[in-house]
């Protein structure tokens, strides 16, 4: 089991940074597959917290090789300041690796995701305005500059001409200023400049390190109910969490990946717009918000905050192929006065547990819950299974039954060590 996907089961949020980071000890590489820096993963240890966009949670060991794929969109400019962030924060020992083939995240994509965002008036998608979806947009328009582009001056050049021809005509239909090609090229190739030494074919780099059976996490963004395949489309994300996005996004033939773990909090968030069937506006969902710390890394948003939603997890489940699952934030639902997780939904006054495929079919879905015994006692303290309350473990041994995927990991605190390896 030497390549292992971490993978987001719910609408992201959940906790994979943490989880990276805890097996990242034992790990060689550490690969961030999709996505961009609108992501965030905090992580938590020895008393520090670092905040992560679009870096692979393995950089704070200087053994690990941390590599961004092909299958993400990366914005230069914001990459360096996490870099630069990061260096004043003693983390300066590290191995870092580029793919040559990422698409890039120009200053044209950040300016057209905030028109094309308001123009959906009150069907807002909630992006967080990073230039994700149009980065994305124009590598399947294949007018996409890639980070490799940035490193040879002349064929950038003809690259950004030819972008700009199309962005620049799309920004002025929108009434928004349009770009400069000269100082645009200079600043971007800069960027090329100084990460040069980071630059590289990462695919080929990555299939060495099978070879050599090196132990590698696949790091996830997002989760699998924001796939934009298999989420809840249209308010998903541009690219796909999900384990089968693992080969296309890395360059490594499917064969090669061992395993999936699935992360979900023992509750579920969501941040920005679409269904959220089992979300909660009462003082609870003020209490979990509060005692979770349920802020967007990125954003600052306020999270939404609902019941643990197991139609949704085993939805996530089956479409990633989920071996195991870490269940995070475990900690948060100590001393709630009333606890429920959803079993099934109601649709048309027909009982379902899978989630239909159209946003105003899933709008209508009613949860029904089962009611579950509450627990008082403190447990970010306790270091084993045993150690947690009864009422505790029937929780977790509920969500075992509903999902029917076995829970390997939980977490009972933001701490590296708060974190309770149930099945060894």
């Amino acid at each position: 089991m030497s390549r292992l996907t971490i993978v987001g089961a719910q609408w992201g949020d959940e906790g994979k940074g943490k989880m990276t980071d805890y097996l990242a000890q034992n790990s060689d590489v550490v690969v961030r597959y999709q996505g961009g820096n609108n992501a965030g993963h905090t992580i938590t240890f020895n008393g520090q917290k670092y905040a992560l966009q679009s870096i692979p949670s393995g950089i704070f060991s200087p053994k690990i090789k941390n590599v961004m794929a092909n299958g993400m969109v990366i914005n230069p400019k914001a990459a360096l300041g996490e870099l630069e962030k990061l260096h004043s924060m003693g983390i300066t020992y590290y191995q870092l690796f580029i793919s040559d083939r990422a698409s890039v995240i120009m200053p044209y994509h950040l300016a057209l995701d905030g028109a094309y965002e308001s123009l959906k008036g009150g069907n807002m998608i909630g992006t967080t305005k990073k230039g994700i979806g149009p980065a994305y947009a124009d590598k399947y328009n294949r007018i996409g500059i890639r980070m490799g582009d940035l490193l040879n001056p002349d064929y950038f050049a003809e690259r950004l001409k030819d972008a700009l021809a199309v962005k620049n005509m799309e920004l002025k239909m929108l009434g928004l200023d349009t770009f400069d090609f000269e100082s645009l090229y200079e600043e971007y190739l800069g960027y090329g400049r100084t990460l040069k030494s980071y630059i590289c074919d990462t695919a080929l780099m990555l299939n060495e390190e099978v070879k050599k059976d090196s132990k590698i996490l696949f790091e996830g963004a997002q989760g699998v109910m924001l796939c934009i395949e298999h989420g809840t489309y249209p308010f998903v994300t541009s690219s796909s969490p999900a384990t089968v996005s693992v080969p296309l996004g890395t360059g490594i033939p499917p064969k090669y990946i061992d395993r999936s773990l699935g992360v979900c909090k023992a509750y579920n968030t969501r941040v920005g717009a679409g269904a959220f069937p089992t979300e909660l506006e009462s003082d609870l969902a003020h209490y979990i918000r509060e005692r979770g710390r349920e802020y967007g890394t990125v954003t600052g948003r306020p999270r939404r905050v609902g019941y643990l939603d197991t139609v949704a997890l085993a939805h996530a489940c089956r479409i990633s192929g989920i071996d195991t699952l870490a269940v995070m934030l475990f900690d948060v639902l100590s001393g709630i006065k009333e606890l429920k997780i959803c079993t099934h939904y109601v649709l048309d006054g027909k009982k379902i547990d899978y989630i239909p495929s159209t946003i105003s079919d899933y709008e209508r879905c009613e949860p029904v819950y089962v009611d579950m015994p509450v627990w008082n006692e403190e447990i970010t303290t306790c270091k084993s299974y045993d150690k947690l309350p009864e009422n505790a473990k029937k929780y977790l041994k509920k969500i075992e039954e509903l999902v029917g995927t076995p829970i390997e990991y939980v977490s009972v605190g933001p701490d590296r060590v708060q974190t309770i390896e149930v099945k060894k």
